[in-house]
This record gives C-alpha cells, structure tokens and sequence, in this order.
C-alpha cells in the first residue's frame, strides 16, 4: 500500500473511532460519573480501553489510525465498547481490511446493467424501478422508474454529462429540496450510504472524486462528512414530491445484485389502493400517452 494510501485509511480509522466515542457517554456505557469536570461529553480513552478489555497504549495505537493486524477479538471488543450497529460494526472490519491491505486492488464496482436485468425492469410495469451502482448512479429504469424520477432526469446538472446521480441532484441542484419532502433525513442518509462505500471499497477513484466534488461544492455534504456516520440502504419509505401528481409516500425496496458487484435493484411498491398507489396509476397513464418515452427500459446514461 503506498504512503498516500496509508495515510487516507489511518485518518478515516482515526476520524470514525474518535467521533463513535464522542458519541456513547458514561451513563450510556454504564459506567460511573465521578465529579462533574468532565472535558469531553463522550467516553474518555481510558473508559473505552476499559470497557473492552485492553490496554489503554493499545487502545491509544488503534484511535490513531493503526488497525493494521488487529484480530477479529479486538475488532469485536471495540464494536461492543462503542455501541456499534450492523453497519458501524462493518466499517470498522472495512477500515481493518484496508489497514492491512497488502496493496491488491479490489474489482471495481460495474458500470454495465445485462440484458436479463433490463428485462426485469422492463417487467415491472406497475411499480417504478431502476438500478444504481454505489455511487448513486442510476444506470437504468423503467417508464414508470423514469416518470417518478422526472425532477432527476430533466435536471440542467445531467444535460452535458451522465449518468443521472441521485447525490449529484440532492447536493448540487436546488431543485431537490422541493422533490424529497424530508431533505434532511434524505441527505443524512445519503451521505452515510457513501460513507460506508468508502470503507468498502476506499480505492473506487469514481466514488473519491464524487466526494471530493461534493465536499468542495456543498457546504451541506461537507457538514455531514466530517461525521463519519455509516448506514445500509436496504428499506423504507421514500417521501417523495411529485411535480405531476404531489406528494407521495413509497415503501422501497434496495437489492443488491449478487452478479454484479456494487449493482442494486430499487423499486417502489405502495399498498393497493393506498393515495400512492393511485397517484403511480395516474403517472404511469399519463406517461404511457407520453411519446417521449415509448420505449420502456431505457439507459439513462446513453440518453
């Protein structure tokens, strides 16, 4: 692993240890408060070493960044010190796996969707889906994927330069504020999801310049990074407003694709006869009248 490399994993190890310990204070830890001169809200160094059953030098070594051989029993005891949830507790073995990376690069992550996918899309008449790499590029839709998105697809960010990027369009065009009803929650996440991609696969050069263009562009990305929060995208709603049919609350569905690394399946599926799935009924009749997208499945980036 070269020096620069390092240096990257060592930060990003120092960074996510120092800001979950902040976050778990004695009370929630179950320890003892004595005095009230406390300098830090969260657990002091001592405190974490304590809780998970190692030196307080050794813990010291691993905030700063030296994960490098660290066994799974350490990793483990670190995860149940700090309180970590599923994914935390995948991004510290992410980070470990990296700190001790011999140099190998992993597969990089598909750009292209099979012919079999699209097919499948292109079944799902009824619900909008569509597929998206780990960085928030959408690779391909359905009509009704592509009606629901609208606000992304027309977005003047996509008219030189594709593919459509859900991160792109929530950060960098104004116009996202009006499309996710609770923006915040939709940006939090967001910038967990890349987060966690970054432990994963810390030498996708796309996925680092899409962060760094995003931390340089957006002060809200840039407030949000610094917090080292991961998170799986795997369920839940999406509240969405529609410029067509209004606002929309949509059960979704995020499945990876097991033959192609870093692809997963979106799609929405609102209960019978719910508001959402009327106003779908409503769009997807509108867009099958629409002569510009008669074509179902469609590439995004290649429009």
């Amino acid at each position: 692993m070269a020096d620069r490399d390092k240096k990257s994993v060592a930060a990003e190890v120092r960074e996510f240890l120092s800001t979950r310990r902040a976050s778990i204070t004695p009370e929630r830890a179950g320890l003892p408060v004595y005095g009230g001169n406390r300098r830090v809200a969260g657990l002091r160094r001592e405190e974490v070493a304590l809780l998970a059953g190692m030196s307080v030098d050794y813990y010291v070594r691993l905030e700063r960044g030296n994960l490098s051989g660290a066994s799974d029993s350490v990793l483990e005891a670190l995860a149940h010190a700090l309180q970590l949830d599923e994914a935390e507790r995948t991004h510290l073995y992410d980070l470990a796996r990296a700190a001790t990376s011999s140099g190998r690069r992993p597969t990089v992550t598909t750009s292209r969707v099979r012919p079999s996918i699209l097919r499948l899309l292109d079944s799902m008449a009824d619900v909008p889906a569509h597929v998206r790499n780990a960085r928030f590029d959408i690779l391909a839709a359905n009509t009704l994927g592509r009606a629901l998105y609208a606000p992304l697809f027309d977005s003047p960010l996509f008219a030189q330069r594709g593919p459509v990027n859900s991160a792109r369009f929530m950060f960098l065009d104004p116009a996202s504020k009006d499309f996710w009803v609770d923006w915040d929650k939709g940006a939090d996440d967001a910038v967990a999801f890349l987060r966690t991609e970054s432990g994963r696969t810390p030498h996708d050069k796309a996925l680092t310049d899409l962060i760094g263009e995003l931390t340089t562009r957006s002060d809200d990305f840039a407030r949000r990074w610094v917090r080292h929060d991961v998170k799986f995208h795997r369920s839940g709603v999406k509240n969405l407003r529609h410029p067509l049919v209004g606002d929309l609350a949509l059960p979704y569905e995020a499945m990876e694709l097991p033959s192609d690394p870093g692809l997963r399946l979106n799609f929405y599926t609102p209960e019978p006869d719910s508001p959402a799935r009327e106003a779908l009924d409503l769009l997807a009749s509108w867009t099958s009248t629409d002569a510009a997208a008669p074509s179902g499945t469609r590439r995004p980036g290649n429009d």
